[in-house]
């Protein structure tokens, strides 16, 4: 017989609602193999389920569960307010026909399932809680919706499922400033833009928050309103008493909502293994449908579905199983695969270290895969749990584990065979660690970088995203083996057992990846564009990284030593603006000071009710002649450059090269340009003084120069070549000042003798067109009136028709195809290009520039995997890349032949490719420091 619900009870409630869409966009756009069903969502939304079953909260489990779910757009909340939730997107086509899916599966879980016509997911929520409150049990959401927060209280609490944390009254009073009691007070005031709540117009959180805590309540501010002080305040309530009020009703939650269920139907019960798992086979989710059956210990039934011919090789395969993998202690296993390896000649590779900067990390192990279900680990370098110690104090080597340098001595031959393919995931740090042990892994292929040819704007390309995306896998995370906080250790501290599973499971992922991702890359038409400007940048980057730059330490010191007395001063001046001190790096209480005490115009709260102190914010009140926020963005721009550069740089110097090894990530912009990290050395600014002396820094060894080779204008000329504009391909052919001809086709005026403002401006146009510049931005970038600003847009379309008719139709081919192309042959995606509303215009904007961006960074890929072959023979390295730039390290002696042989090699990089209708111009500069040769 079921027990009455009440105290010692604990109900769980799930916003099913938010788990859907938040898997919707969590995962890729799956299809069933069977039917080409869409499941991403009910993949995803299984995958949830099944991990709130597996962990539940410890010993304060739940006793009673139901998910909750929206029963259709429209409720009783439309009657009061018809324009309730109209900004809201229709579902995305592919998610409608998961909706019935999901509950069929919360269903398949054996949890209530529960939705009522005309009523929200969250009004469910609020009248369940309010009943299982009043019967004495406890009751806690599963969400993270601020309009649920009302709720909280007397026995309701919330778990954020996204954070793992726990919402109670201190969090509700953090975030809205009042107790939950008042919560609907406040969202009254300030509306909700996103349900299209009007509230009252310019209040927002914190300012709502300050006037229920003065007065009380709602209607006692509505009804006292005219002794507010404030009139633009005052006068805002007044006029919109009535739409407050209208708000309050549409953000309440009725506790009053009819249920059809009595909270002792809700018990928490297993699921019917049989039910579940044939639900989990319908849909063809294998490797959930094997972890219930291992759970319940059920067999688990096999896929028989007709694989569609274009359906991925990948779910060919048999499930990943850890238990299967190997661990190598010993010299005749390791021979066995070196063999197995070298038969096969092809192997997945991955190594495991002591951290994540790869020119000081130690090497732990070695993983490796020859085919599905084939891994293996070779540890390396463990340390005995709990050891106290050598007798020099070092750690205690873990048993089982064969010499370093000898296993190395037997994977070289084999890594460095060039009749072997080594597989990794972002093998550039891999090659990395080995190269510093004395192995030279070649040749190489790279699932990273294989994704990243094929989805591009997509997705992100990290291996845990990429398992769950294409092999519906799930990997170990590895806070499971090291923690976190302050509880984290080293790889090197996890047992070898469990580490195993791991290291070989990344194996078995990279090399299942690579089986998936080899056969799409000629059928989707980017072979050439993998083979030609990804994969060959991985040595060359590698070769880059290591050599390094040196930096004059004590030339930044003396810098920040400047710039302390620098921000000193400004600061100083800036409390005598204001009429006080503040903390100049506190955007709230500068907000405070230029909106609330100053008066100025222009300020906008956010959702936080804190003024917005952006730079674009300042620079627009600096602009109109206000001291104060001009002085703050010197402030911030000393303040950015000194923590980023000259206080961090020397921390970055690898004690033992002497010298900053920077990362560049191959994937880290969609267009193909690289980024720089750890530290970034692309973003150091060019044009300024400051900016220079910290270039001065970088310097050259001894008996050695630098060397700057730069594209000129090398985004224009592509735009010339990709729209066939003859003024600008005619005016490049003939090394005309290409600002200076822009001016005088626009404005009339000759090109001798021409003011430079007049030049500036066309210069901001040339450039600003690439980027889909709007007349808004262009006023700002020249301080000028925005219709002037749209005037010379208009009037640069009218004299070069075929950048509007390039636009127009790159535009069109992004919406047709969902994708852009290069020069060369990259493949760009383009997601939202067909979507309406304000994101519309930016995918535009960047489907426009990213066939030239993207053909600029092609551009100096090509050049810089050609260059190592032509300065083979000379004292030279290339260190960096800065967009546009390379830099070299070259004996004083070979100056001229440097310089000779790269610009040959940059400025005949598009050939044969392209043959471009403009010259590719570098122009080279030479210096005892990076500043000096810019």
């Amino acid at each position: 017989m079921t027990e009455v619900f009440g105290k010692g009870h604990h109900l769980h409630l799930i916003d099913g609602s938010a788990f859907i869409f938040r898997a919707y966009h969590a995962l890729p756009p799956l299809t069933r193999r069977s039917d080409g069903l869409p499941i991403g969502a009910v993949a995803g939304f299984c995958n949830m389920l099944w991990k709130y079953l597996q962990d539940g909260k410890g010993s304060d489990q739940p006793t009673h569960a139901a998910v909750i779910f929206d029963h259709s757009s429209k409720t009783f909340r439309n009657d009061i307010y018809p324009l309730y939730k109209a900004n809201r997107p229709e579902a995305p086509e592919d998610l409608r026909p998961q909706f019935p899916l999901t509950r069929e599966a919360t269903r398949a879980f054996n949890i209530a399932c529960i939705e009522t016509e005309g009523y929200e997911a969250d009004d469910i929520i609020a009248a369940l809680s309010c009943k299982a409150r009043d019967a004495g049990g406890r009751v806690t959401i599963i969400s993270s919706d601020k309009d649920l927060m009302q709720l909280v209280g007397n026995g309701v609490g919330m778990l954020d499922p996204i954070k793992g944390k726990d919402i109670g009254p201190d969090e509700v009073r953090e975030k809205f400033g009042v107790g939950p009691e008042r919560v609907v007070d406040v969202q009254a005031l300030a509306g909700d833009a996103v349900d299209n709540v009007p509230g009252a117009p310019g209040i927002g959180i914190k300012t709502a928050a300050q006037l229920i805590q003065e007065y009380g309540d709602l209607e006692t501010l509505l009804e006292r309103a005219s002794e507010i002080k404030q009139p633009k305040r005052r006068q805002t309530l007044i006029d919109n008493a009535e739409q407050i009020r209208i708000s309050k009703r549409l953000v309440q939650l009725d506790c009053d909502t009819p249920l059809e269920y009595g909270l002792e139907t809700l018990e928490l019960r297993d699921p019917d293994a049989d039910a579940l798992i044939e639900f989990l086979n319908r849909m063809e989710f294998r490797t959930l449908t094997t972890r219930v059956a291992d759970r319940y210990g059920a067999e688990a039934p096999a896929v028989v579905a007709e694989k569609p011919a274009s359906a991925s090789v990948a779910f060919e395969l048999p499930p990943i199983a850890r238990s299967h993998y190997v661990i190598i202690r010993d010299e005749a296993t390791l021979a066995e695969w070196v063999a197995e390896i070298a038969a096969k000649g092809v192997v997945a590779v991955d190594t495991e270290t002591t951290g994540l900067d790869e020119m000081v990390a130690d090497l732990v192990g070695v993983s490796l895969c020859t085919g599905p279900g084939r891994a293996a680990y070779l540890p390396l370098g463990h340390v005995s749990e709990g050891a106290v110690g050598d007798l020099f104090g070092g750690p205690v080597a873990a048993e089982g584990q064969m010499p370093m340098e000898r296993a190395l001595a037997m994977l070289k031959p084999v890594l460095e065979d060039p009749a072997v393919l080594k597989i990794g995931q972002n093998i550039k740090y891999d090659c990395k660690i080995l190269a510093r042990l004395g192995l030279n892994v070649a040749p190489i292929e790279d699932t990273m970088l294989m994704s990243y040819a094929l989805n591009a704007g997509d997705h992100n390309h990290g291996m845990d995203e990429l398992a769950e995306r294409y092999l519906g896998h799930v990997c170990v995370s590895i806070k499971e083996l090291i923690g976190s906080g302050k509880a984290q250790i080293g790889f090197a501290q996890v047992p070898v057992e469990k580490a195993a599973e791991y290291a070989a499971e990344d194996a078995e992922v990279t090399w299942r990846l690579w089986h998936h991702f080899r056969p799409r890359l000629g059928r989707e038409r980017v072979a050439t564009a993998y083979e030609t400007l990804e994969r060959p940048m991985v040595p060359v980057l590698a070769q880059m990284e290591m050599a390094g730059i040196r930096i004059d330490a004590d030339h930044l010191r003396r810098m920040s030593s400047a710039f302390s007395q620098k921000m000193a001063a400004l600061e100083e001046e800036i409390h005598g603006l204001a009429g006080g001190p503040f903390n100049v790096g506190s955007p709230k209480q500068l907000g405070e000071i230029l909106f609330d005490r100053m008066g100025l115009q222009g300020g906008k709260q956010g959702k936080t009710g804190a003024y917005s102190t952006g730079a674009d914010v300042l620079e627009d009140l600096a602009a109109e002649g206000h001291d104060l926020p001009a002085r703050v963005l010197d402030w911030r721009g000393i303040s950015k450059l000194k923590s980023t550069y000259t206080d961090a740089l020397p921390l970055h110097v690898n004690p033992e090269t002497g010298r900053v090894h920077t990362s560049y990530s191959i994937t880290g912009a969609q267009t193909g340009r690289l980024a720089s990290t750890d530290p970034n050395l692309q973003n150091i600014p060019v044009r300024t003084d400051e900016g220079r002396r910290i270039r001065e820094a970088f310097v050259a060894g001894t008996g050695m120069r630098i060397v700057s080779l730069d594209y000129s204008q090398i985004e224009l000329r592509i735009l010339a070549h990709v729209a066939s504009i003859p003024a600008l391909k005619q005016a490049f052919r003939d090394g005309i000042d290409i600002h200076a001809m822009t001016a005088s086709q626009m404005f009339g005026v000759p090109v001798e003798g021409m003011d430079p403002m007049v030049r500036r401006r066309a210069k901001a146009i040339n450039f600003g067109v690439i980027y889909g510049i709007s007349g808004f931005g262009l006023a700002r970038n020249l301080r000028i009136p925005r219709a002037e600003a749209q005037a010379f847009i208009d009037t640069y379309f009218e004299r070069f028709p075929e950048i509007r008719a390039y636009m127009d139709r790159t535009v069109a081919e992004a919406k047709q195809d969902g994708f852009v192309r290069t020069l060369f042959g990259r493949r760009i995606k383009t997601p939202g290009i067909n979507q309406n509303g304000p994101a519309a215009g930016g995918a535009r904007r960047a489907a426009i520039n990213a066939p030239i961006q993207g053909a600029a960074a092609d551009i100096i890929r090509r050049a810089m995997i050609r260059m190592p072959e032509a300065i083979r023979d000379l004292p030279a390295k290339m260190l960096l890349q800065v967009h546009d730039e390379l830099v070299f390290e070259v004996e004083e002696g070979a100056v001229d032949a440097l310089i000779a042989a790269a610009k040959g090699v940059m400025e005949n990089a598009a050939e044969p490719a392209v043959k471009l209708d403009v010259p590719l111009i570098v122009d080279a500069g030479i210096g005892a420091n990076w500043a000096e040769a810019h």
